[in-house]
């Protein structure tokens, strides 16, 4: 079984990858400090397991987890419990071990998913693969996405909010997320003018999908966006205030 580590505490990803060693059936194909590596590495190559850590800087192992489009095992990893229950969410999340990892439970959680059966595989039309966004849009009422040379259909009017993290942006949609190698410039003039602003340097939002507004952020969902000083007279301008 083909697993990856994903942790930015390189003395984390080396306890882990002894542990899985000692561990039959399983084989370290790669562990990454960030996130966005294991996107990169996973649009590539498929794995069996995912041993996951929680916290780690811009892109967090919940955002991760609601990024990656296939049903990969995932077992969390964290110092932090608070997030066991958000965590078990997610069907994809098999295991959740606390750091110190004790190796008892970590061998316990890796026979679950050695022991399962039928094995959880990847769905190839739901394979995870790098995103980007088409240069041409055949309706306002939508755009386009490709995935592995196909074009993959967005409704506009579910997308809620799209956010900056690095060399990527992250679509919100009411459906599913999508992880698009691109930037908030590129993806703003595909949108129309008069339902989406970016009302900060990492942040677009769809201004029909606020909830509330307080001081200098809104709450879109369970969102709360930060709202620039400079965009807040714009944003003000666009709603239907009473």
């Amino acid at each position: 079984m083909k697993c990856i580590i994903i942790d930015d505490e390189g003395a984390a990803r080396l306890i882990v990858k002894k542990l899985c060693e000692r561990e039959q059936g399983l084989e370290v194909v790669g562990d990454f400090a960030t996130a966005i590596e294991a996107i990169k590495y996973l649009n590539k190559h498929s794995v069996d397991l995912i041993f996951l850590d929680m916290n780690m800087p811009m892109f967090n192992g919940i955002d991760f987890v609601q990024t990656l489009n296939s049903h990969i095992p995932i077992i969390c990893i964290t110092s932090d419990k608070s997030h066991a229950v958000e965590a078990f969410e997610y069907d994809s999340i098999v295991g959740y071990l606390l750091k110190p990892i004790d190796p008892l439970k970590f061998e316990k959680a890796v026979a679950k998913v050695l022991n399962a059966k039928p094995t959880i595989q990847p769905q190839p039309e739901a394979k995870t693969a790098e995103y980007s966004v088409n240069q041409e849009v055949a309706s306002e009422s939508h755009l386009y996405v490709n995935i592995d040379r196909r074009l993959i259909k967005i409704e506009i009017q579910t997308i809620y909010l799209i956010e900056a993290k690095g060399d990527y942006i992250l679509i919100k949609t009411d459906e599913k997320n999508f992880t698009v190698h691109s930037t908030l410039k590129k993806i703003e003039v595909k949108l129309p003018e008069d339902q989406f602003l970016k009302v900060h340097r990492s942040y677009i939002i769809n201004t029909t999908r606020i909830v509330d507004i307080e001081d200098n952020s809104v709450l879109i969902k369970r969102d709360v966006i930060p709202v620039s000083r400079s965009k807040k007279p714009i944003l003000m301008q666009r709603l239907n205030l009473l």
